[in-house]
């Protein structure tokens, strides 16, 4: 790596495993281009939340070492995610008075009709992860995208607002520390997801982004080119292995390959066996049984996922549809069930908007941790600089990583 060369870090510390993604960034063009990938098994989380600060340490080091093995080069800095059902969404309004008739607005009264619109809104044992300013008001003239340089005298604002639970959100950044890595940003799973898998149209049409990992689905709906809403559903890809460990009884390890190799999304009606191979063993079982404990449980997950649409007020009214990632999206038929079961179109994320090749990575299995990288990059763009051991460099504390995510947001912008 060139001396003074810009970076990009993601690291999804996700329930089953840690993935890590190292980028290099093109200075003239801005584009970031892979050169370390890493993925290790990960253990002491439960849906999505931190529940031993030590297991999930040692897996973000193991990965960022792997990672810098791949590209040579020392890691010690990122974009890192926040995942759980304690993610809410909700909206906010307010009001301030800017000052006089020819008072230009500007960024320092952004941030402050941003308190207004939030002060007494979210609980104290809430942090605030991101406001989303969908539209403002100056002096009556309504739907104005950004006011600044604009002048007038009273400022009001719509926003949308992502919290989360304050002590899952310092045990992100504990466990980040323990692996003596700056958390520059916290990211909840799906909106970093909807980073990598997006496009501008599809953001202003209406999409729905589906993260289904291992033990939560993410979701997060936009349109008009901003959040709209986000949630946690905490069921996923886990659920069904451990169903179809109960319901075939057999091991977990045998129902996850069942589950890979021959389970499917949509009901077959094929009453023929299939065999895998464990332990030096081989497994037969039905197919018919397999879909049967399949169904039931995609059944409940979509059901959650549809009253999350509701929820966001966008039930059937996605024009763009729903974008599948994570690991379980890639279950046989999964799109078609999607739009069986919510009546829009469907597709797998495949992660663009960066450079370099490397093995498994257009997978929707990295989604919410290229998306990660991507959010990195532009941070450290602007910032103009990412040395991970230069003068100047400020290790963020706790308090630091609750800034606003939106800012980093111009890709939807």
């Amino acid at each position: 790596m060139q001396e003074g060369s810009l970076t990009a870090v993601g690291i999804d510390i996700g329930t089953t495993s840690v993935k890590a993604v190292v980028a290099h960034i093109d200075e003239t063009t801005g584009t970031p281009t892979i050169i370390g990938v890493a993925e290790v098994p990960n253990s002491g989380m439960r849906k999505g939340v931190i529940v031993n600060l030590n297991s999930p340490a040692q897996a973000i080091d193991d990965a960022l070492g792997a990672a810098e093995r791949m590209s040579g080069h020392q890691v010690d800095a990122g974009t890192v995610n926040i995942n759980g059902a304690h993610i809410l969404s909700s909206r906010a309004d307010g009001m301030v008075a800017v000052g006089a008739a020819d008072h230009e607005i500007n960024p320092d009264d952004l941030r402050r009709i941003e308190e207004v619109a939030t002060m007494g809104k979210i609980p104290a044992n809430r942090e605030i992860l991101d406001v989303v300013p969908h539209a403002y008001t100056l002096d009556g003239q309504g739907g104005i995208k950004d006011p600044v340089g604009m002048t007038g005298t009273r400022l009001e604002i719509e926003a949308h607002v992502i919290s989360a639970l304050s002590p899952y959100l310092i045990n992100v950044q504990k466990t980040a520390d323990a692996a003596k890595v700056n958390a520059h940003t916290i990211v909840p799973s799906p909106i970093a997801a909807a980073r990598a898998v997006l496009g501008e149209q599809q953001l202003e049409n209406g999409v729905a982004v589906i993260d289904l990992g291992g033990a939560t689905t993410g979701v997060a709906v936009y349109e008009e080119g901003d959040l709209q809403y986000a949630g946690v559903i905490p069921v996923g890809g886990n659920n069904i292995t451990n169903d179809l460990a109960i319901g075939l009884k057999t091991d977990p390890e045998v129902a996850e390959l069942i589950k890979r190799q021959h389970a499917s999304a949509v009901v077959r009606g094929d009453t023929n066996t299939v065999s895998v191979k464990h332990g030096g063993e081989t497994h037969t079982f039905a197919l018919d049984e397999i879909d049967e404990i399949v169904e039931a449980r995609l059944e409940e997950l979509f059901d959650a996922i549809q009253h999350e649409l509701k929820k966001a007020g966008r039930v059937g009214k996605l024009p763009s549809g729903v974008v599948l990632t994570g690991g379980a999206a890639q279950l046989k038929a999964m799109t078609d069930y999607a739009k069986q079961h919510l009546g829009l179109a469907a597709r797998i994320g495949k992660p663009s908007g960066y450079g370099g090749v490397a093995e498994n990575i257009e997978s929707p299995v990295y989604a919410t941790a290229i998306g990660l990288m991507l959010i990195d990059a532009e941070r450290n763009a602007r910032s103009g600089s990412h040395k991970r051991s230069g003068p100047g460099f400020k290790t963020p504390s706790v308090k630091d990583v609750k800034g606003k995510v939106s800012k980093l947001f111009g890709w939807f912008k």
